[in-house]
């Protein structure tokens, strides 16, 4: 009966030798190898959310061109066509978990590479839709799975190759996301007019397997952390798996209070990205400047992403993603709801100009901040299943959040869709999200400051 005692002793003594390995190896400072290979992560990691993020929020485009159609949208309200990007976004982050453990479990380029053949398969089955419920799996559902392997490793990979630039490094990464949003929003419209919105999936399919597959191909773990994924493995258990969070980290009040705040930002974000150009056509504007919106607010963010990063950097992470968050519901609230209201019609274009650019700066900046909040809250050791956790929280709460929005916009009794009006209510709901998210990144600030050997340049 001792020899099974020992056994099982010595077993657990490897396993916390391996757990003490990978904990050291977390805490080592990130060594310097090239100088070209992180930046031929940012590189990599650029072009796939400018592939495959920009053209989910360029989605706008297709959710003016689809409630003018007949058709398979003859009888579809707004939150039913917009249930179709709201899921492939949402989708882009809720199966996080997943995809953030296979990147680790097998490798940055086997996901993307997935991801690449999943995409153009989700536009090319689009392509040939016929029904609501066909577009909802295949340019919803498909794309969503699709877009969360290429988008997790781009944003999971790059940090461990930065320290004191961490936040420039993601801004970068995470501007493809403005400027595929600013290429793709004119792109598609135009295409759509010349070819037909049928035709502009199966050729926007078969670009961004090109795209996502050759710029997945160049991604890579950094040394350090893919020894560490080695050590992490353990023995006989599925790498289809994903392993099961720190609880001690995820009981904590500091990660209640990031999971607070990530969820009302995330059920906020895209709302306003999704109906810009909708809501420019109530005003009065065209088709064309509609989806110039689209392409202005993407610009936009694209360089808020970069600038406040490098911003980040020398003043604090978590400062500048609580300011961020504050603006972006004072911008809601201050400048979209009255536009909504304003009976000047030039008054109300200025102020939704403005709502756009500075919308589009502050709130762009959170997502780009996010991951590397996370590093600095839990540490590298703990960054890629807390990562995936949180992006799955994300997730779910744009589900919720982004549908809600759209339902409200025939909640005014007597108001069609095609008011400024019918808009007001929805802009309420985004700015009171938004306000609990600044509430929450408050929260976060005043825990990372209890912390042993916090700082308010964090």
């Amino acid at each position: 009966m001792s020899r099974p005692q020992t056994q099982d002793r010595v077993s657990i003594d490897e396993n916390e030798s391996q757990r003490q390995a990978a904990d050291d190896l977390a805490d080592a400072p990130v060594a310097s190898y090239s100088r070209a290979r992180p930046i031929l992560m940012v590189i990599s990691s650029f072009v796939l959310t400018l592939t495959a993020c920009g053209l989910n929020f360029a989605f706008g485009v297709y959710q003016e061109l689809y409630e003018s159609l007949d058709g398979p949208f003859a009888d579809a309200s707004p939150a039913q066509i917009d249930l179709i990007g709201t899921l492939g976004v949402s989708l882009m982050t809720i199966l996080a978990p997943y995809a953030s453990a296979w990147t680790k479990s097998y490798s940055p380029r086997a996901m993307t590479s997935i991801g690449a053949v999943l995409f153009a398969l989700a536009n090319i089955l689009a392509s040939v839709s016929q029904t609501l419920w066909q577009f909802i799996l295949t340019q919803g559902v498909l794309l969503g799975c699709a877009t969360c392997l290429a988008y997790i490793p781009a944003v999971t990979v790059p940090p461990g190759w930065f320290k004191e630039r961490r936040g420039l490094a993601m801004g970068i990464v995470l501007s493809g996301t403005g400027v595929g949003g600013t290429l793709w929003a004119p792109v598609l419209r135009a295409l759509n007019a010349g070819i037909g919105f049928r035709n502009t999936l199966r050729l926007t399919g078969g670009l961004s397997f090109f795209l996502i597959a050759g710029s997945g191909w160049m991604l890579k773990w950094h040394p350090e952390i893919e020894s560490r994924n080695r050590l992490e493995q353990t023995p006989g258990q599925s790498r289809l798996r994903p392993p099961l969070a720190n609880w001690r980290v995820v009981r904590s009040r500091v990660f209640f209070a990031q999971a607070a705040g990530a969820m009302f930002q995330a059920a906020a974000y895209y709302t306003p990205v999704y109906f810009i150009s909708t809501y420019a056509r109530t005003l009065g504007y065209s088709p064309a400047t509609g989806a110039n919106f689209i392409a202005l607010s993407n610009g936009v963010s694209a360089g808020g992403k970069v600038f406040l990063g490098y911003i980040a950097d020398r003043f604090g992470r978590l400062n500048v993603l609580l300011i961020c968050t504050l603006l972006s519901a004072v911008s809601t609230l201050a400048l979209w709801l009255p536009s909504t209201i304003e009976r000047d019609k030039q008054a109300a274009m200025t102020l939704f100009i403005a709502y756009v650019v500075l919308y589009s700066v502050t709130a762009g900046a959170y997502v780009s901040l996010f991951p590397t909040v996370l590093v600095e809250l839990f540490g590298v050791q703990n960054f890629a299943s807390v990562n995936g956790l949180l992006y799955m929280l994300r997730g779910s709460a744009t589900l919720v959040g982004t549908p809600s929005a759209g339902a409200l916009i025939r909640s005014n009794s007597g108001t069609s869709m095609h008011s400024k009006l019918a808009f007001r209510n929805p802009s309420v709901l985004i700015g009171c999200l938004l306000a609990s998210a600044t509430a929450g990144c408050l929260w976060i600030r005043i825990e990372a400051m209890s912390q042993p050997g916090s700082r308010w340049k964090r």
